[in-house]
């Protein structure tokens, strides 16, 4: 296998959102969930995304993790590797994105790394390096409020800054919209200070496509999936890859019951949980209970075994942002959100023992801990559901499933019906 682009992705949600998003632009993309054991028959494919549980843990663990994927996908022949981020720059001032930036930049010996989380198509732009969700500045959106790494700047040159041990610069939009010429003189200017990464506006779909050219002639990018639609556009449009349209493969039917799980607290998934209540049966569960060994998870899974014949359940443990800085000043955060993962993925491996063969996953950390659990090694990716979210085939898994891994914002408001409508 020789690989046109590699991708490294700090989160299983994240990782599937990349991977529809180069499905989309006409490559044959596989996502793998950790670095691929060496006997893992893959298909043969143009790009694979390595998907890491990485973005909220220790920094030197992160590294570690991020550096042994990279030279797995290097030596499967990758020129160029992209470190797939969140869109809205989920991270701390003390990481994960800027140390493992600097530890990849090294490794590749890369001068100035061109650096955006922006996707107009989702309504993330950055201009003058500052983030924009939606009309509003990243710290003035929820983000402000994710209970893991609340985002409170929006200026990502100083966000970046604080984290890496380089300087970070600035490519505005008035050079992107010149063109790649200008984009490569400016970021040809930025190395020649010593500048090690910069931050690049995108507000249009045609800025990421100049930035694709330029990033797709370095060894490293950085950013969220609108930069890998721009380098797997440049990487069509410059004959490196003939396109394989955008369907996209999942295989045979699967069939069999169907369940969703809901660990977000996002907005978007309390909206889409309240839709879901209208037309399946939902069970919420107490996290106070899970996290003082209350037995939720049996809890949940008596409720949901006796209805799964009947068809797809949904269990929850989502809450409002109150709720949730309630909960993590009564049990720390780091306990908190432990624990209702692993009861998570406690009831994931229970209702997939019980006979579910299509499931469906709402939110980052959650997902990372059902299919660590259920030990998916990779999938195949299939029809898109929702804008960054595919349906999911798994490969190598000692049972034939069906997956979708959603993160917290993505999706529409019914959207647990319209993914169970796509998963047959």
């Amino acid at each position: 296998m020789t690989l046109a682009l590699g991708c490294i992705a700090d989160d299983y949600t994240g990782a599937s959102d990349l991977a529809n998003t180069l499905t989309r632009a006409g490559l044959r993309t596989v996502q793998t969930i950790g670095v691929p054991a060496d006997d893992l028959a893959l298909p043969e494919v143009d790009a694979v995304v390595v998907s890491l549980k990485s973005r909220s843990i220790e920094a030197g663990l992160a590294v570690s993790r991020s550096r042994a994927a990279d030279q797995w996908l290097r030596g499967r022949g990758a020129g160029h590797v992209l470190f797939k981020i969140c869109s809205t720059f989920d991270s701390t001032d003390a990481g994960n994105i800027g140390p493992v930036m600097d530890a990849l930049r090294a490794d590749g010996g890369e001068g100035a790394v061109l650096v955006t989380p922006a996707f107009p198509e989702t309504g993330r732009t950055v201009y003058q390096g500052n983030l924009f969700v939606g009309a509003v500045p990243l710290n003035e959106s929820p983000l402000k409020d994710h209970p893991l790494n609340p985002m409170h700047d929006s200026n990502l040159v100083r966000v970046l800054a604080r984290q890496s041990r380089t300087q970070i610069g600035l490519v505005d939009l008035a050079t992107v919209t010149r063109g790649a010429d200008a984009v490569r003189a400016r970021l040809a200017e930025l190395a020649g200070k010593g500048i090690g990464a910069a931050i690049i506006d995108a507000v249009f779909d045609r800025d990421l496509e100049t930035i694709g050219l330029v990033a797709a002639e370095h060894r490293l990018s950085v950013g969220a999936s609108g930069i890998g639609l721009g380098l797997a556009r440049a990487l069509v449009s410059t004959g490196k890859v003939k396109s394989a349209g955008a369907k996209g493969e999942t295989g045979t039917a699967v069939g069999g019951p169907a369940a969703c799980l809901a660990g977000s607290c996002s907005q978007a998934t309390l909206q889409q949980i309240a839709n879901a209540e209208r037309v399946m049966p939902v069970h919420h569960l107490d996290p106070d209970r899970i996290i003082t060994g209350g037995g939720e998870a049996q809890r949940a899974l008596d409720w949901a075994r006796p209805r799964l014949a009947e068809g797809p359940v949904l269990i929850a443990s989502s809450a409002t942002p109150d709720q949730v800085a309630a909960l993590q000043a009564r049990h720390g955060r780091d306990a908190a959100g432990h624990a209702i993962e692993q009861t998570m993925a406690d009831i994931a491996e229970n209702l997939v023992k019980s006979g579910v063969r299509r499931l469906i996953v709402a939110g980052g950390e959650t997902s990372g801990a059902v299919v660590d659990r259920l030990k998916i090694p990779g999938f195949l990716v299939g029809v898109e559901i929702a804008a960054g979210v595919p349906v999911l085939h798994s490969v190598g898994a000692q049972e034939n499933m069906l997956l979708a891994l959603k993160s917290g914002n993505f999706g529409g408001a019914e959207f647990f019906s319209e993914a169970l409508r796509l998963m047959r």
